[in-house]
């Protein structure tokens, strides 16, 4: 950013306010740790992980709906053709989106929001590829198109965990359902998603 002589005084407090909130979401995304993603596809959900799913499913709205286990690449499959079909839960996550921006517009200039959320995904993109390429391998998965979703669902998720963190939301209680989301992820899970009453996670 450029600073001219004639700039305007009164931005000066605005931009200190924002410097600290763009450190933590720049610590955000240096804290991205490929080593975890995608590293427990398939293995029973354990007690953190269905707390996370519950948090989740309540979170956008849907307590009726269960968190349900898929144990391989074809039920992943399956559940990911689930959602073109049944898009509620995706457009559920929309308006919570757009939600996070607004919020995340009265801390921070569009630049800036815009600037966090292109670190991050710098930083989520290629690695993200990386490490569900290497997971699909070990299991002789030959869909790359599926192998692609995955990565762009992390990519999406870890966008939404930096906008919670650019809204100041990271530590609302119960937890963001994006937060939640994004731990799932964080723990080596693919949260395909919402179909019917069934939280799909491999």
């Amino acid at each position: 950013m450029d600073f001219h002589d004639d700039a305007d005084g009164a931005d000066i407090p605005r931009l200190l306010e924002e410097i600290p909130l763009l450190y933590k979401a720049k610590a955000f995304a240096e804290s991205l740790n490929a080593n975890t993603w995608f590293s427990r596809l398939g293995e029973p959900l354990d007690e953190r992980e269905q707390y996370l799913a519950r948090i989740y499913l309540d979170g956008l709205g849907f307590p009726e709906a269960e968190p349900a286990l898929l144990t391989d690449w074809e039920e992943a499959a399956g559940a990911a053709e689930a959602l073109d079909r049944d898009p509620i839960g995706w457009e559920t996550e929309e308006m919570l989106r757009t939600g996070l921006v607004s919020r995340a517009l009265e801390r921070l200039d569009e630049e800036a929001v815009s600037m966090a959320l292109a670190l991050v995904a710098q930083k989520t993109g290629d690695t993200a590829n990386d490490a569900i390429e290497d997971a699909a391998a070990i299991d002789d998965v030959e869909d790359m198109e599926l192998v692609h979703a995955a990565a762009g669902a992390l990519a999406q998720a870890a966008n939404g965990a930096a906008l919670v963190v650019l809204a100041e939301a990271e530590d609302d209680e119960p937890p963001h359902p994006f937060l939640a989301r994004w731990r799932l992820f964080a723990r080596g899970r693919w949260p395909v998603g919402l179909a019917g009453a069934s939280y799909n996670i491999l």
